[in-house]
């Protein structure tokens, strides 16, 4: 199965999915998302990284230097307040979205209720 798209507008609720649930640095919440997505997900480094730097400027994340388990010096993420609770909106936003979006592919002919 190839992976599908990010869909525009999701990147940043997805990346702070990833972030909370625990500190981890970039490469990390790539990954993340690949796995909890079983690979159906796939986010480009190129729009990964411009993504945790609009995150953190907003104040939804927050970085600190460290080592990574490659023994490599990395930016490792934590949400913050801030981060929480625009996960917790945007989550409630997406799962109304994606039911209603739900309902109205499931209507077998849009034309009849009109």
């Amino acid at each position: 199965m190839n992976p599908a798209p990010i869909i525009p507008g999701t990147l940043d609720l997805l990346v702070l999915k990833a972030v909370s649930l625990g500190r981890e640095h970039g490469y990390g919440v790539l990954l993340r998302i690949q796995r909890a997505s079983h690979d159906a997900l796939l986010v480009e480094q190129g729009a990964l990284y411009p993504a945790l730097a609009r995150l953190e400027q907003q104040g939804l994340i927050e970085s600190e230097w460290g080592v990574s388990e490659n023994n490599r010096r990395a930016k490792f993420y934590v949400l913050t307040r801030d981060g929480k609770a625009r996960l917790k909106s945007d989550t409630a936003d997406w799962k109304r979205f994606s039911a209603a979006l739900e309902q109205v592919l499931a209507t077998p002919n849009l034309e009849a209720l009109a």
